[in-house]
């Protein structure tokens, strides 16, 4: 399967999630816990991980599943970085506006790029170093607010706690995926092996959520396990669906692709949600969207394409090498 096909699969399903989650929805609220989507999401993905290593299993009996604790010990990481991290976002929120907040979280693509080459040690090319910012601009073009509206007045003067936060919340979401990236490389462990012990930290530790949380109610709804499935929809479980897909396809996209290629399917996923939220809700399209979406591209084209499609280098000329005659002298010997 090529990098492209998954990361196009990987837009369509990230551009949709918002949409669907928006669509579960009812009156402007959740009827159902959203806690227990990400819990939902994390068991498909073990169930699907579980089922194509048993297949992979039976088809080729050597596969490599490294046991040894001193590399299962390393999986649970990415688990309590995606924790604090959840932490960090609701912080944020305390301090900075929705809007605020999403350009601020556009910070991620640069600090992934410098993570990218700091821990795993890959070289990027100056055009790409461009390209990379290219793409923060124009992601962060495409939400900034007109400054006719009030979001407008709000955008810089949140106290400097939201912005640190802020900084502090992009930099933790580049760690993660970095981390996880130098974890699916390290070894040559089947991929599928390797998503079974992620995700089952991954339950482990959405359990402990639930839990905090009923401990923090104080149990007035009854456990978590009660009331796993109260209030779903089909469209509910499309959202769950449409997550744990989107976790498998990020994991190949680790393994075999890098974190660069998972960025630019995340960033353009967010310009085509706000594509389509133009025809299905009341979002209307401004001259940022289409600018934000214009510098994407640009971006886009100046990272994958090869050198030279981005400069017109001139011909090399031949240089027309003079033909040497060759001549014959004749030595006349004395009588």
């Amino acid at each position: 399967m090529q990098w492209y096909f998954v990361a196009a699969l990987l837009t369509v399903l990230t551009s949709s999630q918002g949409i669907l989650t928006t669509l579960s929805q009812s009156n402007g609220k959740y009827k159902y816990d959203y806690a227990t989507v990400p819990f939902l999401a994390e068991v498909f993905k073990l169930i699907v991980s579980c089922l194509l290593l048993w297949r992979e299993c039976r088809i080729s009996p050597s596969v490599r599943m490294t046991t040894d604790w001193k590399c299962a010990r390393l999986y649970p990481i990415p688990s309590v970085i995606y924790l604090i991290h959840n932490n960090v976002q609701f912080a944020t929120l305390v301090y900075v506006d929705t809007s605020t907040y999403q350009i601020l979280g556009n910070l991620k693509i640069v600090t992934t790029g410098i993570l990218f080459r700091l821990f795993l040690r890959k070289k990027l090319s100056n055009i790409q170093w461009i390209a990379i910012v290219l793409l923060a601009v124009g992601t962060t073009t495409s939400q900034v607010k007109g400054c006719g509206e009030a979001s407008c007045d709000s955008l810089f003067s949140a106290p400097i706690q939201g912005y640190m936060l802020g900084i502090l919340s992009a930099c933790m979401s580049a760690l993660a995926g970095v981390y996880t990236e130098f974890l699916m490389k390290k070894n040559n462990d089947s991929l599928y092996w390797q998503n079974v012990q992620l995700y089952t930290f991954g339950v482990i530790f959405n359990i402990a959520r639930l839990l905090f949380d009923d401990f923090r109610g104080g149990f007035e709804n009854g456990p978590w396990w009660q009331r796993l499935f109260n209030g779903y929809s089909l469209t509910t479980w499309l959202v769950v669906l449409n997550l744990g897909s989107t976790g498998l396809l990020v994991s190949w996209l680790m393994k075999y692709a890098d974190n660069i290629v998972k960025v630019y399917s995340t960033s353009m996923a967010m310009l085509l949600t706000m594509v389509l939220s133009v025809y299905l809700f009341t979002f209307k399209p401004t001259l940022q969207l289409f600018l934000g979406i214009i510098i994407c591209m640009m971006s886009l084209h100046m990272y994958f394409a090869p050198p030279n499609m981005l400069v017109d280098l001139p011909l090399p000329v031949k240089s027309t090498t003079e033909s040497l005659k060759e001549v014959s002298v004749e030595r006349k010997s004395d009588s």
